[in-house]
């Protein structure tokens, strides 16, 4: 029989297949890859900074292709593993240690999809979800490889099948500090540069001001997000290339110094155009040299990752190092007539490959189930709207920039700020003020709670040279006895150009359009409205069955000359919030 299935297997040709087996393994993992990829296309489209992540699983996927097509020898391959299997077709099966804890790292990595899953629908803002996400299915991907062709085969796939993760959002405690602070060094240079040049300029956190006005971080030094298109720039070139690892880290190092020297460029650019014509200018120019980034950063990448591969043997693709001869030895690959010999390997893979695509669809099913379940109890929140205070001398409205348009996506949305007169209670003294209000509101959709969050104040503000000062929690503010409305107090100081400090209470509020039934007319935080972003307030919106909520967003920022306390701000906030909005509004959207 050895020799009878070793001569049926050196000439078996693809119409004696089995195609079912590798057709439902590759189910599966397009399956996989595909809610990978359409979790993370909610960062992708609400957050400039990551929209590169649209073009890395063609990358990703380019990239396979080519590791596929290095293997070589299929048809050798396909006559090895023939061999290989008919030899074993009387053997006993046996499990070794190693498979036995591979197996369980596949089926554990299978089961967090489901918390993972049930997590992502109602928190698609929580990155460290994104991450657990990725690590899995690269995991899952990965043990299959090395399942179907050892060691050598996840060696080979290895960077194809992680490229992905170059497309995860950073988690914010590590995004934040690094980019802040390189803004901040990219407008600390731009502005020793001008005024070497003789243009006279000073710092103010991440802004730039000139004799014509002050040059913000959107004009200015936002290109900085050039670094995580950088880096993914250099790693595919290096990959491509197929430079030594040493070499890749020097490609992927260059990349990001151009991306620093042509912010740094941009930077200097833009703010001379500000100080030798206006402001206006300034948004003619914005777009062209954030482009102009791109291309320098990609051109100059190509460049230095050309000279790198002049030190390899062919500078260009590099077949793979050890015993390695094909691509994957599936068991869907072995000729029918092996399959055939061995019903005991074909029942085994056939229950593995069915129970993992089974678990798949119930992992989907029971997140649907789950927040179709719930969504039963759910009523709507008393509706509000703002009013605007259009009769105060000195009100008008502030024009919403493209780009903030095109990143929140809003239904309806407006800006405007006038001045005021605070009485501070502590004193009884009046403070003079400069308010801006801002209210968006969405329908409900897959990135409504995304694009509702990315309008805090501890977002925006620190980018244009604000540094927080303090996160005083939520409060709950009286509208009228059967409204009261939750507002985060957060507070800000930065320096003016005349060098003295300036301050600014900021209080946001986000209010959902349903909340589970008992809790609608309730007025703690936790009815309708997410504000603490903590692990316990994610929790619990899983635990309410809290998805694709219609959200309204109301900001109000207080910019004082002087700094009043914490009591004296909320106290004045509490007498000016009635004013402001509108209960039980008609002809709300």
């Amino acid at each position: 029989m050895h020799s009878t299935l070793v001569q049926e297997s050196a000439v078996s040709t693809p119409a004696e297949r089995s195609w079912l087996p590798i057709i439902l393994l590759g189910t599966i993992f397009g399956w996989l890859w595909f809610f990978l990829c359409r979790q993370l296309s909610y960062e992708w489209s609400a957050n400039e900074q990551y929209s590169y992540g649209w073009f890395v699983p063609f990358f990703a996927a380019f990239l396979f292709w080519l590791r596929w097509e290095e293997g070589g020898g299929q048809g050798e391959s396909s006559r090895n593993a023939g061999e290989g299997e008919a030899g074993r077709s009387k053997a006993k099966v046996e499990i070794s240690r190693p498979q036995l804890l591979l197996l369980f790292t596949f089926y554990f990595l299978l089961f967090l999809l489901l918390p993972t899953r049930l997590f992502e629908a109602a928190n698609a803002d929580w990155r460290p979800l994104s991450w657990v996400h990725a690590f899995a299915v690269v995991g899952l991907s990965l043990l299959v490889i090395g399942y179907s062709g050892g060691v050598p085969a996840v060696r080979h796939f290895a960077f194809p099948v992680c490229f992905i993760l170059v497309a995860v959002p950073w988690i914010t405690p590590i995004e934040e500090p690094i980019v802040q602070g390189l803004m901040r060094l990219v407008a600390a240079v731009a502005t020793e540069a001008l005024t070497l040049c003789g243009i006279p300029a000073q710092l103010e956190g991440s802004l730039i001001r000139v004799s014509s006005g002050v040059v913000g971080v959107s004009e200015a030094c936002s290109g900085v997000r050039s670094l995580q298109t950088s880096l993914m720039i250099g790693l595919l070139l290096g990959e491509l290339k197929r430079l030594t690892m040493a070499r890749r880290f020097a490609l992927v190092g260059a990349a990001l110094t151009l991306a620093l020297m042509a912010n740094f460029v941009r930077a200097f650019f833009l703010v001379w155009i500000a100080a030798t014509q206006n402001l206006a200018a300034v948004a003619h120019w914005h777009d062209l040299a954030g482009y102009a980034i791109i291309g320098i950063v990609f051109l100059g990448t190509v460049a230095i990752a050309q000279i790198l591969a002049r030190g390899t043997r062919s500078g260009g693709l590099q077949p793979p190092k050890g015993d390695f001869k094909s691509p994957l030895r599936l068991p869907s690959s072995l000729p029918l007539s092996t399959w055939k010999a061995r019903p005991r390997l074909r029942l085994r893979y056939g229950y593995f490959l069915l129970s993992t695509f089974s678990w798949l669809l119930l992992v989907e099913a029971s997140v649907s189930g789950w927040y179709r379940w719930h969504e039963r109890d759910f009523v709507a929140t008393p509706r509000w709207t703002v009013r605007w205070p259009e009769y105060v001398s000195g009100f008008h409205d502030v024009p919403i920039d493209d780009a903030v348009r095109s990143t929140l996506r809003y239904q309806e949305g407006r800006e405007a700020m006038w001045p005021a007169t605070l009485t501070l209670p502590s004193n009884e003294k009046s403070a003079t003020a400069n308010l801006t209000m801002f209210f968006f509101h969405w329908v409900p959709g897959s990135t409504s709670t995304l694009r509702a969050r990315a309008h805090r104040p501890d977002i925006c503000l620190p980018p244009i040279g604000w540094i927080m000062t303090n996160d005083d929690g939520v409060r709950n503010y009286a509208i009228s006895n059967e409204l009261k409305l939750p507002f985060r107090h957060f507070r800000f100081t930065r320096k003016a150009g005349d060098g003295h400090s300036i301050f600014v209470q900021a209080f946001f509020c986000e209010h959902e359009d349903r909340a589970l039934l008992g809790t609608a007319d309730q007025s703690e935080a936790t009815s309708g409205t997410t504000l603490d972003w903590n692990r316990s307030d994610r929790v619990r919106v899983v635990r309410q069955g809290m998805r694709n909520q219609g959200q309204q967003v109301m900001e109000l920022v207080v910019m004082t000359p002087n700094e009043i306390s914490r009591a004296d701000a909320e106290s004045a906030f509490a007498r000016m919030l009635p004013s402001l909005v509108i209960q039980n509004a008609e002809n709300l959207p």
